[in-house]
């Protein structure tokens, strides 16, 4: 059984735990791959070198929403970010799109690094890795603009109608450990309509732990009670949502997880 945690941090440097011991870990899980998801120009290109470093692990190359004001006002940043896309292990662009919820940047910045990204992603052929938080209307209008590309949309929280309009844009959709400790009814039956086709599972970390380890540093090995969760949800058999999510994973990132 192969299963992939296709979001974490664990390349940051503020990760508290030892990421060679937490990868280790995550094999002995049956989590035999990760990619390591980027927030900056820093951490994307320290993602880089990790997964460089590491068999199973590959990278995404992102510009948070919330860095959105400094980046738009940094050229030579920008340009030093086009460049990751054509480095070794870098599977995805992200995770980039806008988040509405903080605010931390100005709506307009961040709707133009979200577009600079999936010019980014269409020149070089990369799926992309979406954070969209109270922005769906926003990030609907800007994603039309590009019919061709392709991704995910992280950390799923969102209800049934945002949901439907995902899987009309053929997009995947990433549950974590949200799921284990959500209290509304919406998200679970969400999680629950996810089409196993669309669906990749993922843990966030050292973010969102999830359930019954709640408290703990989150990382890669966690993807498995999450995988255990949603298979009790579902009425799913472990075997089979591990197999479809790492055939997904396979197919959105092009990179053959079963073989990592």
């Amino acid at each position: 059984m192969h299963l992939v945690d296709t979001h974490c941090h664990i390349h940051f440097s503020d990760y508290k735990l030892d990421p060679t011991e937490v990868i280790g870990a995550a094999k002995r899980y049956g989590v035999t791959g990760l990619i390591c998801v980027g927030c900056s120009l820093e951490d994307s290109q320290s993602g880089i070198n990790f997964a460089a470093q590491r068999k199973g692990v590959y990278a995404a190359a992102g510009l948070h929403p919330h860095e959105a004001k400094k980046y738009m006002q940094d050229q030579a940043s920008r340009d030093s970010f086009s460049r990751l896309a054509s480095e070794s292990k870098v599977v995805a662009i992200g995770e980039c799109g806008l988040d509405y919820f903080y605010n931390f940047s100005p709506k307009e910045d961040q709707k133009e690094l979200f577009k600079f990204q999936l010019d980014i992603a269409s020149k070089h052929n990369l799926p992309v890795i979406f954070h969209v938080r109270e922005a769906f209307s926003d990030f609907w209008q800007i994603v039309d603009q590009y019919p061709g590309i392709t991704g995910v949309v992280h950390s799923f929280s969102a209800g049934s109608a945002e949901l439907a309009v995902i899987l009309d844009h053929k997009f995947f959709v990433g549950l974590n450990g949200i799921m284990t400790f959500t209290k509304n009814p919406d998200q679970l039956s969400a999680a629950k309509a996810v089409p196993l086709a669309s669906l990749l599972l993922e843990t966030d970390a050292p973010y969102l732990t999830p359930s019954p380890y709640r408290g703990k540093v989150n990382q890669p090995k966690y993807v498995l009670n999450v995988a255990e969760f949603l298979c009790n949800l579902r009425g799913e058999k472990l075997e089979d949502l591990a197999s479809a999510t790492t055939n997904n994973a396979t197919n959105l990132f092009r990179t053959d997880f079963n073989n990592a």
